[in-house]
């Protein structure tokens, strides 16, 4: 573990290798949560790709144990893509797996176009390419937030991500927490970012293999968005989970783990 300096603050990140002593030169994947989590939203992927890849995790500036920029701070993908490659610049990665999810999944699917040097491939999990198509989020989450405070849009989230009894009530009020306790200013700085993107220009020209994971019930993302990126895609498959919703990278972490292994290994092991 250990953090990053920038001229913005700290972003902390963690890179693991424990991969079997057999595997020689084991290729990274590296990790991209989105609005108002951390790192350890992706615990339960885990079991299933560290034997054979290094780990790299990090907290998104203002989220976890990353330090907050500041309610000035101008969000944009570019800046986000450009914290990605230094958190792998300073754990040593050249080129890697990113997996995203919602906000970084649409960060991983923009570095996909953008960064194609660095990526071996892209994971996007409940990942908008167009923030016209989000639902639910213009003039609902500021109103939320303005009115009730960041407590009430965590409450309110939570309804979003998962169906009733979908989490075993330690790994909820983990989750609600985070939202929670992220401030106000990274939540709808975020979310102003990703209602502002259009990436529909740029995914066309994408050229590695993509996997997309997609609930069947998001009230944000719907299955439809992540069918046009397949299709736009030349080498993007799509699966869909029922009876998800949002926060489908934590229901069904382990899925989740065992799709990415299985996806990784038929692209990337002769």
């Amino acid at each position: 573990m250990a953090y990053l300096e920038t001229g913005d603050g700290r972003i902390w990140f963690d890179a693991v290798d424990i991969t079997a002593p057999w595997v020689t030169a084991p290729e990274t994947i590296l990790f991209h949560h989105g609005v108002s989590t951390d790192s350890g939203l992706w615990s339960e992927w885990l079991p299933h790709l560290v034997d054979r890849y290094r780990i790299v995790r990090f907290d998104l500036r203002g989220c976890g144990r990353s330090d907050d920029p500041g309610a000035g701070y101008e969000w944009a993908l570019d800046k986000l893509i450009d914290d990605t490659m230094a958190v792998a610049d300073a754990a040593g990665c050249g080129r890697f797996h990113m997996v995203g999810e919602s906000t970084g999944g649409t960060v991983a699917v923009a570095a996909a176009a953008r960064r194609a040097d660095r990526l071996l491939s892209v994971t996007a999990s409940n990942a908008a390419y167009r923030g016209s198509s989000v639902r639910g989020v213009r003039g609902n989450w500021d109103q939320v937030i303005e009115r009730d405070g960041q407590d009430a849009w965590a409450a309110e989230m939570m309804k979003g991500r998962f169906f009733p009894d979908a989490l075993p009530p330690e790994k909820f009020d983990w989750f609600e927490r985070q939202h929670a306790t992220c401030s106000a200013h990274v939540t709808l700085g975020l979310a102003n970012m990703l209602l502002a993107t259009d990436l529909s220009a740029e995914v066309g020209g994408i050229d590695m293999p993509m996997l997309l994971l997609s609930p069947d019930s998001s009230p944000f993302v719907a299955v439809s968005e992540m069918n046009d990126l397949r299709d736009g895609v030349k080498d993007a498959e799509l699966r869909v989970f029922p009876h998800a919703r949002h926060g489908l990278p934590l229901s069904h972490g382990a899925e989740c783990g065992a799709a990415l292994r299985e996806f990784l290994d038929r692209h990337f092991r002769a």
